[in-house]
């Protein structure tokens, strides 16, 4: 019988915690959107660090969805609207399209905390 790979993905704007059940270390991905790069772009001009924030926002949900291929069902959730901006953006894509992706909203957590919420997901 062929194992069900899922993964949970607790996000915000800035980090991506990646967590699969069958590894022992979680993966984490994080934006190159820092408040510094906000700070020296919006010096330059307002249009420049929307424009910036885009294209490395962009940027960091296609590193996010490189590891989502690898399953075959994915729970997104965090406490930003983070996670549904990547299920807009996953669902652009038909390669993702014989994915499982829900999402849940969920509060800041700790790395426990976050397992659990992942198993009990997956659970039912």
């Amino acid at each position: 019988m062929e194992t069900k790979k899922t993964l949970g993905i607790w996000l915000d704007h800035s980090t991506a915690n990646l967590l699969d059940l069958n590894k022992e270390n979680s993966n984490i991905i994080e934006s190159e959107f820092t408040y510094d790069t906000k700070q020296e772009a919006l010096s330059r001009s307002e249009d420049i660090m929307h424009n910036k924030e885009q294209q490395m926002q962009e940027s960091f949900y296609k590193d996010i969805a490189e590891k989502i291929l690898n399953y075959k069902h994915v729970l997104l959730f965090g406490p930003t609207n983070a996670k549904l901006e990547l299920k807009n953006f996953l669902d652009k894509d038909s390669k993702f399209k014989d994915i499982q992706i829900d999402v849940e909203a969920a509060d800041k957590m700790t790395d426990h905390e976050r397992k659990t919420f992942v198993k009990n997901h997956f659970k039912n």
